[in-house]
């Protein structure tokens, strides 16, 4: 049984074999770059000829593809729609800081393993029950290692699925950045012969060549042995132009005049100096929530309500807020935060007052400021406290208005006796040597 998993595993070494892949491969996909543009337009996905060349020569010379650049410029997008007009399954290993190659590669299934160690234990016993020591039922075990590590228990993930897939696949290296530079070691083996080394089994060779595409946000150099393996490719943000018909294309159900004028706001914004940028797929979400909201201009106040769709970070939320009325229309003024508190209401609000000032309710209006905003705040005080601005009840008397209000006095000993009385109530006996309960 060993034998013949090794010829299994090392048989895609031959010639015949290396024949029959570059047949199936050579005869190409794709017609010419005119061909990806036209398909990978039918299929949703804008792509400009330098990008149409560059998936080309992948079809024609076999060379896996890198694509660098901003998040959100579709450099995942294009390994899905490269799959979807190929007709081929798209296989995806999302890169993470601390990824080993057991995640990436694969790994043995122990659990699998040790379920059938307990099921075979009749077995084992028979194949050990002649042996007279401990070191010749151990030999006598390590002959059927085979058994134990055979394609039974090799659990295997998207590197040696891609190899081993009967099918031809696309294989989506995604952001390959945030992975460890012992992952990129890995994957030379791969990008270089399209092969996978087992120590326990052997060489997998990949029957169907598949089409790798690895993707970097270059948060962080990649190796110069990986760069040498692939084409490569930087994919920044498209030009104005091209943006304009991805959203078209998109059918956002945003007019097309605003759609214009939307892709304008965005790429001012990512002239902000913003931790991170707009992305296109963000423009798109933007058209959309436009459309929804029935939006009819973008007017500051529409795109300060809405801009936290396309701004995930507080920090560049306000700092876009503060530009966005130049963005939009110069006499234009975002409003802020602080609007909310204004007190340009037409309802009263119930205001706390230190100690010793009358507690009052405010009518309706009150607190209206003009509408240009340059108010005389003494002004506004002294005319608030001319007589008459406060209901009759205010001032004590049914004519508050027309005569002053009478104000009472206290003689010395009312308050003695109030003095006497509160002295009391907290001790047994009161100043005036009376017992408590009596009267005054």
């Amino acid at each position: 049984m060993a034998s013949e998993v090794h010829r299994h595993a090392t048989g895609h070494d031959g010639p015949a074999a290396r024949a029959a892949g570059d047949q199936s491969f050579g005869a190409g996909e794709f017609a010419d770059v005119e061909d990806v543009v036209s398909r990978f337009a039918e299929a949703g996905y804008l792509a400009d000829r330098r990008l149409a060349t560059t998936v080309f020569l992948q079809s024609r010379l076999g060379r896996p593809v890198l694509l660098e650049g901003p998040a959100g410029v579709g450099k995942t997008q294009l390994a899905a729609t490269l799959a979807a007009v190929t007709g081929r399954r798209l296989l995806r290993l999302q890169c993470y800081e601390g990824q080993d190659e057991t995640k990436a590669l694969y790994e043995w299934d122990y659990g699998k393993q040790l379920l059938y160690t307990q099921l075979l234990r009749d077995k084992i016993s028979e194949v050990v029950a002649d042996t007279t020591t401990i070191g010749e039922a151990v030999e006598r075990i390590g002959e059927q290692d085979s058994a134990f590590f055979s394609e039974t228990f090799l659990a295997a993930r998207p590197l040696l699925e891609a190899v081993r897939s009967p099918e031809p696949v696309v294989l989506l290296v995604d952001e390959i950045d945030r992975a460890d530079e012992a992952l990129e070691a890995v994957l030379l083996e791969l990008l270089a012969e399209f092969q996978v080394s087992v120590p326990e089994l052997g060489t997998f060779r990949a029957v169907h060549q598949p089409y790798v595409i690895l993707t970097s946000n270059t948060t962080r150099d990649l190796s110069a042995a990986l760069k040498r393996r692939c084409l490569h490719l930087y994919l920044d943000y498209p030009s104005p132009e091209r943006e304009l018909e991805i959203v078209r294309s998109k059918d956002t159900g945003l007019p097309d005049a605003l759609a214009r004028r939307l892709v304008d706001v965005v790429r001012s914004l990512r002239g902000l100096d913003l931790r991170k940028a707009p992305s296109v797929s963000e423009t798109v979400d933007w058209a959309r929530t436009l459309a929804v909201l029935g939006v009819e201009e973008l007017t500051a106040a529409v795109l300060s309500d809405t801009a936290n769709v396309v701004l995930k970070y507080q920090r560049d939320l306000q700092r876009a807020l503060d530009t966005l009325p130049a963005f939009s229309d110069p006499n234009a003024v975002v409003p802020s935060s602080l609007d909310a508190h204004d007190h340009g209401h037409s309802h009263g609000h119930g205001h706390s007052h230190g100690p010793g000032e009358p507690h009052h309710d405010h009518g309706p209006g009150t607190h209206s400021h003009p509408a240009d905003g340059d108010v005389d705040g003494r002004a506004v005080r002294a005319a608030k406290d001319l007589p008459g601005r406060h209901d009759e009840a205010y001032y004590g008397s049914p004519t508050a208005g027309e005569q002053p209000a009478v104000r009472r006095t206290v003689g010395p000993g009312q308050g003695g006796r109030s003095f006497a009385a509160a002295l009391g109530r907290k001790g047994s006996g009161t100043p005036s040597g009376k017992p408590p309960g009596k009267g005054r």
